[in-house]
């Protein structure tokens, strides 16, 4: 939390305090020049046993070098939880838009707000807004539906998406029922498993939550 001189002036910085210091909450935005480097050789860790930035803003407060605060005026979510990535995305997709750079086939079907960044191929497939589909990216006979951001380089063949985020150079193969409500990592391959009986195989990427029914 911050708490504000009468001048505007950041006067403090409390890390989790217990009691109520202040109603503004640090965004975790900071820009720093080469003092912050003098401030962090010189704290001690915290109660939490961690090394806290608010601890090294406050070095540079207690020493006498300037830190100006920027209040934000909109809305911040702490994204600290799948389901606050996925509202975020929500928020940000509503705000889209649309352009189409990319390359879209006769046979493929846009609809709503989408963006197609330059590079990205959309082939025998149906994106319904508000998507994003990042460069060199390539939908072929899937189905790409509302609130879905997938990043650069990735591949989505035969298979449905909706509601969900897919991060650079990721792959979703050949799914037999639609992802949704997920948020897939870098360089992570979905397939379906040639296993028998039926399984499935995923290979996900760290702190990675998957849901199977």
């Amino acid at each position: 939390m911050a708490e504000l001189a009468d001048d505007g002036r950041v006067k403090r910085l409390v890390e989790k305090p217990p009691e109520f210091v202040s109603d503004l909450a640090l965004v975790g935005i900071y820009m720093f020049n080469h003092h912050i480097f003098e401030a962090v050789h010189n704290i001690k860790p915290s109660w939490r046993n961690e090394f806290e930035i608010t601890d090294a803003i406050q070095y540079l407060l207690d020493h006498g070098y300037p830190v100006h605060p920027r209040v934000l005026e909109g809305w911040w979510i702490d994204t600290g939880k799948l389901e606050d990535m996925l509202e975020v995305n929500h928020l940000v997709l509503d705000k889209l838009v649309p352009r189409i750079e990319g390359f879209v086939d006769s046979d493929s079907e846009i609809k709503g707000k989408v963006v197609i960044e330059q590079g990205a191929e959309i082939i025998n497939s149906v994106i319904r807004g508000p998507v994003v589909i990042g460069t060199g990216t390539r939908i072929v006979n899937s189905y790409v539906g509302p609130y879905t951001a997938i990043n650069y380089g990735c591949t989505v063949t035969d298979s449905e998406i909706e509601h969900s985020i897919i991060l650079e150079n990721s792959k979703v193969i050949d799914l037999p029922g639609r992802l949704e409500d997920s948020l897939v990592g870098r360089n992570v391959e979905i397939t379906r498993s040639p296993i028998k009986p039926k399984a499935y195989k995923m290979l996900l990427g760290d702190n990675s939550k998957a849901g199977v029914l």
